[in-house]
């Protein structure tokens, strides 16, 4: 046995790092976030705690902020299969929240949401994160948005999955499986909510001639990476227009069941981001969690994240969705990394 872990930590300490993300001089004024499932709390949890920063938000089978208060119980019951709407937080109740999050200090202050774009999407067989919960969202956001800020786009069909078009082998639309990508027709979800969350853009581009680069995490989660259950590597997509600086910045979240360590690159390379950013000068920032089943090798900290999902019902620790959220404070710092200016 012990021989057997000595063989192991040779393995992984042979590996070699990825490298550096790189510095490009983006626009921190046009930062955008969007993710599915886990990812789209993810993104709704960014947005609100820095809001001063994110200025619109994709949501693809997602509930409202801090829906389930730091319990995994209340996440997988009313914040993904309600016994009734009640059990929903109400636009009211999610204001509460937020309000008393930014008298704490540990968010943004809301009023930073005002000027927010946001595009939300639930499928009719979407059985995982059920309309319900969507609807939950959708009524927060039109209490604090002009009409025509929120888009909610509902399909009669869709499972629970990244809708696209950029995948050669994407599940049928009602398809609730991996890899959670689905072919629902034309319906484009990234190109749709890039171009809610930004305006008219030009086409998307078949081939993109952009780069996937690799990049080491562990820089920014200020802890070894798994103690957060995030992957060593994450990815970004950068056009090569955007090498000169002053790229829009946009952040693509994948779901539960969709880390690289699951299902490869195919969130990154297919889900349809990278087609669009090509010809919009945007930047598409692919953080990467990691599943983990409670102590891990060389940890004290119990996390318990089988599936590899992002963290939104508080097993990181509780403040993990505010800006002191382990997950949180590194995306930020990776955005922070991709604004400063090209040495």
């Amino acid at each position: 046995m012990l021989f057997g872990s000595a063989i192991h930590c040779l393995i992984v300490f042979s590996v070699q790092a990825a490298p550096p993300l790189p510095a490009l001089g983006a626009d921190a004024n046009a930062v955008t976030v969007s993710g599915i499932s886990s990812g789209a709390y993810m993104a709704v949890q960014l947005q609100v705690a820095h809001s001063q920063l994110v200025k619109g938000a994709g949501v693809i089978a997602g509930g409202p902020y801090e829906c389930a208060q730091g319990s995994m119980w209340r996440a997988l019951g009313n914040c993904m299969e309600p016994s009734t709407p009640a059990s929903v937080p109400s636009a009211r109740d999610t204001d509460s929240r937020i309000q008393a999050r930014a008298r704490a200090g540990r968010i943004d202050d809301p009023a930073g949401l005002a000027d927010d774009k946001v595009w939300v999407f639930s499928g009719g067989g979407d059985r995982t994160v059920e309309r319900p919960v969507v609807d939950g969202l959708v009524a927060f956001y039109r209490s604090r948005l002009p009409q025509d800020a929120v888009q909610y786009v509902q399909h009669d069909n869709a499972g629970h999955a990244m809708i696209s078009v950029a995948d050669p082998a994407a599940n049928a639309c009602e398809t609730s499986a991996p890899p959670f990508i689905n072919r629902c027709g034309e319906l484009d979800a990234a190109g749709e909510l890039l171009t809610q969350l930004y305006g008219p853009l030009a086409p998307r581009v078949e081939r993109p001639a952009g780069e996937v680069v690799a990049f080491d995490q562990s820089e920014y989660t200020g802890i070894a990476p798994f103690e957060l259950s995030m992957a060593d590597q994450g990815y970004v997509y950068v056009p090569q227009a955007c090498r000169e600086g002053g790229c829009r910045l946009h952040v693509a979240l994948h779901g539960c069941r969709q880390t690289e360590g699951q299902i490869g690159r195919r969130f990154v390379d297919t889900a349809g981001y990278n087609e669009w950013a090509d010809g919009n000068r945007i930047i598409v920032l692919y953080p990467q969690a990691a599943a983990r089943s409670g102590l891990a090798f060389w940890s004290l900290r119990w996390v318990y994240n089988p599936k590899g999902c992002w963290d939104w019902w508080g097993y990181t620790g509780p403040e993990y969705a505010t800006r002191d959220g382990g997950q949180i404070r590194a995306i930020r710092a990776m955005l922070d990394r991709l604004a400063e200016s090209p040495r």
